[in-house]
């Protein structure tokens, strides 16, 4: 019995230092899409009440869209819920898309300066979190009859074009 305990004791490190060294970039890669997710304001739109309850939502009901509608000159769009959009895509599919412009008030910009590595830790992450929630509402066009709560960010009181000659 007592020759049993070192060997299994030396077979219990030997696994828990292969796990170590199998896994660490995949998690590294979602911590990292967790970071970026929580520090580039991402949840601010995608995850119901984040900004009204300060941040305090549970990370399982992040990123799971919105019915609260951005208005403004471009129409009506919802921040989609990324968890089932990323679900839907491949990483090479999430690459190409998460480059494309896209309507306000999403920060596109902010997406096309990250690098690959960003981009795919963000994809492996949201696939981690899988899959939940509804699909956001259809975008509405300029004028379109709005059916949900939305903020309208229509500009006021701006200089006339004539002024700025």
């Amino acid at each position: 019995m007592q020759a049993f305990i070192p060997s299994a004791a030396a077979l219990l490190a030997s696994l828990v230092v292969a796990s170590a060294v199998a896994a660490p970039k995949g998690d590294a890669e979602i911590r990292h899409g967790r970071y970026l997710i929580a520090t580039s304001g991402c949840n601010d739109c995608h995850t119901p009440g984040f900004m009204q309850k300060d941040g305090k939502v549970a990370e399982s009901e992040w990123l799971t869209g919105d019915a609260m509608g951005w208005q403004g000159p471009w129409g009506t769009t919802y921040p989609s819920n990324l968890r089932l959009l990323v679900g839907s895509m491949t990483e090479q599919q999430w690459l190409i898309r998460a480059r494309q412009p896209m309507r306000p008030p999403m920060p596109s910009p902010s997406l096309q300066a990250m690098t690959d590595a960003d981009l795919r830790a963000i994809f492996r992450y949201v696939k981690n979190l899988g899959p939940k929630g509804d699909p956001a509402p259809a975008y509405v066009p300029p004028g379109g009859l709005v059916m949900t709560p939305y903020l309208d960010l229509t500009p006021k009181n701006l200089p006339s074009v004539a002024a700025q000659h």
